[in-house]
């Protein structure tokens, strides 16, 4: 690795140069915030909320619907007999 001061070879788990002792360990370039974290996990979910209801309405036809039969508490409140 070489120095990105003086140029002088280095050994690649060096820390510093041994020349001029500049550092030789990378900055990272960026760090995600909190802000970023919170605004991608908000875009991710508007688009699942906006897939799902974009396929519950384009499916709608193809929903399937169960007799009523086997499904008494599905009925209406208007048309369930009372004793």
């Amino acid at each position: 690795m070489k120095c990105p001061k003086c140029n002088v070879e280095n050994k690649e788990e060096a820390k510093v140069c041994k020349k001029c002792g500049t550092s030789l360990v990378l900055k990272t370039v960026w760090r995600p915030t909190w802000q970023w974290h919170g605004k991608v996990l908000g875009i991710i979910f508007l688009v699942l909320i906006t897939f799902f209801f974009t396929l519950n309405a384009l499916f709608k036809p193809y929903m399937r619907k169960l007799p009523q039969d086997i499904t008494p508490w599905l009925k209406s409140s208007q048309n369930v007999n009372t004793k």
